[in-house]
């Protein structure tokens, strides 16, 4: 036995990548190649096995003690292969014997002849019959914490030398173990997280219509739209921007006897004021400016089928009436023509604003708003639906990394932790950027989040924190950043320096804020 042979064994040992492997060719090597008589090596773990424990009546402590998990030697009496741990020392109390003592205090022992002092032995016999000399124990400590012990059965004398050697494979390996631990349990959170990932994708798989999740809030809108896709009622969506409201749409949808045509959908915010005539019900050429032909309108690419109405608060005043007419009556005329036109037409209608509060304002008619919400829906925001977070996020990982061509990053549970903290003002939309973002950003990685504030929402300077905001506080700091502005901006919305250029949000939409929030102006 020389530090060179120890060496080789301890290289060969620092490739093992499981702790019993590790251990195995720590103890087969000290005896196949170092040409010791007996290799044990006991870790340090719970006191499991008390009530039955061989050496229980030693023991001052039920807490922790030394588990025999690994031992090579061979009898030179009979031949028997000494491989077995569950004998008479497969558990060892710390501060029992010299292997608990070296345990407890991480002090190194050595016999350097047990043959001339047989009383320091458990069992002198067995030391007479297999010809036993050197017996030595270290410590396998790893960044001051003590894995276990090594013990160190010869047939010769240990020398000094011998000693200090097998002092410095204990530190090695010590070290194996510690990394073969630190191996294992990175493969097993590897393993449980894809399967948590796997089942949250086969979640999202069987989701509703697009709508992922699993949360009461969600459920409840859902057993909602079950209820009314079935006829052809006029729907009102409403919540936030970014809540999915188009998603209820296609699934309403979806689910009705019109699901075999069209379902038309209508941003009604992106359509300039002077076409909106044309937009719904179409034109004949030549009927006003540019138009240089006949225009199908949307109601009539929606006949038999549905029409989706988003951010219906945008709609002129003046139209309303006519959008009105055909909501009761299936019947418009193009612009440009006198022949009356019959559809049948179910319509879906979606607004973050409070039609009551612009009703009360003279900007929505009561009678269409009552013809639009026969049946209104209320999305939740995010913000209440945090234990849908990991299925979306599940989700959203798959789309993005199928965009830009790269495996699908592995989504832990600090990143889910460090998404279910933030408040969302931006929804699941938010969500959907912040996720795509961070793809690319991880180049292959791990993903890291960085969440800030929605470039549109007036909650500015709302930041990611430690504790959930609730609806409550969000509306709060939503009225004093509207209230901030307005006081900065002279009470001025439209135009540079209005309030709505401050917030960076259109001013129609920070007028419906104002009304909602009840928000007097100077």
């Amino acid at each position: 036995m020389d530090l060179e042979l120890l060496q080789s064994i301890s290289l060969a040992v620092s490739q093992a990548r499981t702790v019993d492997s590790v251990l195995k060719m720590i103890v087969d090597g000290l005896v196949d190649k170092a040409g010791l008589a007996l290799a044990r090596i006991w870790l340090m773990g719970p006191g499991d096995i008390c009530a039955t424990c061989p050496m229980g009546g030693e023991c001052s402590s039920r807490i922790r003690c030394l588990h025999l998990a690994a031992s090579a030697g061979r009898s030179q009496v009979d031949g028997a292969e000494w491989t077995g741990i569950e004998g008479e020392f497969r558990r060892i109390p710390l501060g029992v014997r010299k292997v608990g003592q070296v345990g407890s205090t991480g002090k190194s022992f050595l016999i350097e002849d047990a043959a001339v002092q047989p009383e320091l032995t458990a069992h002198p016999k067995w030391i007479s019959e297999e010809g036993i000399h050197g017996f030595a124990g270290h410590p396998l400590t790893f960044r001051g914490e003590i894995l276990g012990v090594l013990g160190a059965f010869g047939r010769t004398p240990f020398l000094d030398e011998h000693f200090r050697w097998l002092r410095l494979f204990a530190d090695q390996a010590a070290v194996s173990i510690a990394n073969a631990r630190a191996f294992e349990e990175l493969n097993a959170l590897q393993q449980r997280l894809k399967q948590e990932n796997d089942y949250l994708r086969a979640e999202a798989n069987e989701s509703f219509g697009g709508l992922l999740g699993q949360s009461p809030a969600l459920k409840g809108i859902l057993s909602q739209v079950e209820l009314v896709a079935s006829t052809d009622a006029s729907v009102l969506i409403l919540g936030e921007s970014g809540t999915g409201k188009e998603l209820i749409a296609r699934a309403l949808h979806d689910r009705s006897g019109r699901a075999h045509r069209a379902l038309v959908k209508v941003n009604c915010a992106s359509i300039p004021r002077d076409l909106f005539e044309s937009e719904f019900f179409g034109h004949t050429k030549g009927s006003f400016t540019g138009a240089v032909r006949d225009r199908v309108g949307r109601f009539q690419l929606a006949d038999g089928g549905t029409l989706f109405l988003d951010e219906v608060a945008e709609i002129p005043l003046e139209l309303q009436s006519k959008l009105l007419r055909v909501l009761q009556e299936g019947e418009f005329e193009r612009v440009g023509e006198d022949r009356t036109r019959h559809v049948s037409v179910r319509v879906i209608a979606a607004t973050n604003r409070d039609l009551e509060q612009e009703v009360e304002a003279g900007r929505f008619r009561h009678d269409l708003y009552f013809r639009l919400g026969v049946f209104p829906l209320k999305v939740p925001p995010l913000r209440d639906r945090l234990e849908d977070i990991p299925i979306l996020a599940a989700s959203f990982l798959a789309q993005a990394a199928q965009r830009i061509h790269c495996p699908v990053p592995v989504l832990t549970r600090s990143n889910v932790d460090d998404l279910t903290r933030y408040a969302w003002p931006g929804n699941i939309r938010e969500l959907q950027n912040v996720i795509e973002r961070a793809v690319i950003l991880a180049g292959g990685g791990p993903l890291r989040f960085s969440l800030r504030e929605s470039n549109d929402s007036a909650t500015a300077g709302l930041k990611a924190t430690t504790s959930v905001s609730t609806r409550a506080q969000l509306l709060e700091l939503e009225r004093a950043s509207i209230v901030k502005a307005l006081e900065r901006s002279g009470g001025k919305i439209y135009g540079p320096g209005g309030a709505a250029e401050i917030l960076g949000m259109r001013p129609t939409t920070l007028t419906s804020k104002i009304a909602v929030l009840q928000i007097k102006r100077r």
